[in-house]
């Protein structure tokens, strides 16, 4: 078979409009890679670190000098902010230690951009003050109200293992805060596994009385997330949300009286429930590490184990390379 070079030319002219195409594409994405977003989205929670943020309105002045604009989204709870950091909708997140793992289990391309430092006062298991129980050990063929997946069901799971018990010696009643909040008050249950600042108001006004707090149990983490992709193009801008981070944390260490007002007015809960919560969190930011993930791995196949997850989750892959380097700018 022959073949003619005006065949050859036209060959020849169509690789050469291929090749210009993918270089064109690819100084495209290099561009687009160096150019800093024009908005950056913020996923908090009342009452988390970010809520200080939000209204000290540093991180929104910090990024305007950049020519970037900043939108904050209120979720009710960490695994709904999680999806929307997976969907693209937020760039950042800030949730406990369990939600991410749910998150990775659901195919989630997300990273650790940092931490706070452990905080297990501020998780507990309570019972009422009149309860029969006084030990850990005493909560076999007990009902336990908790959230379902959260923080406090690992707590729950490692605190039982401390006393000698299996998860399946106690009857798990998976509640919402509200509602397990009414079922404690009500008698419905026998325990309750919460977090602050629920857990600081049970104590105040339906005398709860502590059972075990997460002290040597399990360290209680709150992590800052964001999606793979924003964090490995935009790590400056990581830098400044961790920067941020770490100085409203040492605001608030510094004058919790004026943070407890803030987080009062943005719950609708007492000044005075706040300051009972503040005083037991450690502040700051720090780094994920090996060390974290690998308590983090723990808390995956813990799940798994108890089949709250369906598939086993390999944390490391969420890992940022660039998450000790990031946190020492913020020092």
């Amino acid at each position: 078979m022959s073949f003619c070079a005006g065949s050859y030319r036209r060959l020849l002219a169509r690789l050469w409009v291929l090749l210009f195409a993918a270089l064109a594409a690819a100084f495209a994405s290099l561009a687009a890679a160096d150019e800093p977003p024009t908005r950056v989205q913020i996923g908090f929670q009342k009452g988390s670190i970010l809520t200080l943020l939000k209204a000290r309105g540093t991180l929104d002045e910090a990024l305007k000098a950049r020519g970037i604009g900043a939108r904050w989204i209120e979720f009710p709870a960490g695994p709904q902010m999680l999806e929307a950091l997976n969907l693209g909708s937020i760039d950042f997140a800030t949730v406990g230690d369990a939600p991410p793992i749910f998150a990775q289990a659901a195919g989630a391309d997300l990273v650790y951009v940092s931490r706070t430092p452990a905080n297990p006062k501020t998780e507990a298991i309570v019972v009422p003050q009149d309860s029969p129980l006084h030990s850990v050990a005493d909560l076999a063929g007990r009902a336990v109200a908790l959230n379902k997946g959260s923080d406090v069901n690992y707590l729950l799971v490692k605190a039982l293992a401390a006393a000698g018990l299996d998860y399946s010696q106690v009857t798990p009643r998976y509640l919402k805060p509200a509602d397990a909040r009414a079922a404690f008050q009500q008698g419905a249950v026998d325990a309750w596994a919460i977090w602050d600042p629920y857990y600081a108001e049970a104590q105040v006004n339906a005398g709860a009385r502590l059972l075990t707090d997460a002290t040597d149990l399990v360290p209680h983490y709150s992590f800052y997330l964001s999606s793979r992709d924003f964090a490995e193009t935009h790590p400056e801008i990581v830098d400044l949300f961790n920067q941020q981070i770490a100085a409203v944390s040492r605001w608030a260490a510094a004058h919790p009286d004026d943070a407890a007002q803030i987080l009062s007015r943005a719950t609708a809960l007492p000044v005075s429930i706040w300051q009972r919560a503040i005083a037991r969190t450690h502040y700051g930011l720090a780094p994920v590490d090996d060390d974290v993930l690998a308590e983090q791995q723990m808390l995956a196949d813990t799940f798994h184990d108890i089949g709250l997850i369906p598939r086993e989750v390999d944390v490391s892959t969420a890992k940022w390379a660039r998450s000790t380097e990031s946190v020492a700018t913020t020092r």
